[in-house]
């Protein structure tokens, strides 16, 4: 009876791909809130990447 419990998921054996595709079952408002949180750190280090090779040009 104990072995039908779900398990912890642990994603760090995961690839990105198994991760997305996790992602994918989550509820609607959980998948938006992951995605703006991936938005977010991108567009962070694109304007950190940029800013860095500017302000290095000057």
């Amino acid at each position: 009876m104990g072995d039908d419990l779900p398990q912890e998921v642990d994603i760090t054996d995961k690839s990105a791909l198994e991760q997305m595709k996790m992602i994918q079952d989550l509820d609607e408002e959980d998948k938006q809130t992951i995605f703006k949180m991936i938005e977010t750190f991108l567009t962070k280090k694109k304007f950190k990447d940029f800013f860095n090779k500017n302000v290095a040009a000057l």
